[in-house]
C-alpha cells in the first residue's frame, strides 16, 4: 500500500437510534471514525440518471483506506463516507485479498 497516497480527509459516519425526551426514537447519522484515503473515480464515474423527471448525477468513487480495528467494523448498511460537504453512500466493500492491509470502499455520491 502507497502510504503517500493517502492525500483525502475522509470521516466514516455511522446510522443509529437515539431516543428524545419524549421516548421517540429517531435515526441519526453520528461520525464514527476520521481517516486519511486514496480517492479514485471508478470507470462508471460520469453517469446520469433521471428520476421522476429530476436528471441525478450518479458520481462514484473508490475510497481505499488502511486497516484497522474501526475500519474492519465498516459496512455497506449501517455506514456513509462524508468527503468535504458531499456524502457518499457505501455500495460495496472489497477486502483487498484479505490481508488486512487496507480495505477498498466503492461509494456512490447520495443526492441531499
Amino acid at each position: 500500500m502507497n502510504i503517500a497516497g493517502l492525500r483525502v480527509r475522509i470521516t466514516i459516519q455511522r446510522n443509529e437510534t437515539v431516543t428524545d425526551k419524549y421516548g421517540n426514537h429517531k435515526s441519526v447519522w453520528q461520525d464514527y471514525f476520521t481517516c486519511w484515503a486514496t480517492a479514485v473515480t471508478s470507470g462508471l464515474s460520469s453517469s446520469e440518471d433521471e428520476t421522476a423527471g429530476h436528471t441525478v448525477e450518479a458520481d462514484r468513487l473508490d475510497l481505499t483506506v488502511r486497516y484497522s480495528s474501526e475500519t474492519a467494523a465498516v459496512n455497506s448498511k449501517q455506514y456513509r463516507i462524508l468527503l468535504g460537504d458531499r456524502i457518499y453512500n457505501i455500495l460495496s466493500i472489497d477486502e483487498m485479498g484479505f490481508k488486512h492491509n487496507s480495505r477498498k470502499l466503492h461509494t456512490e455520491l447520495t443526492e441531499r
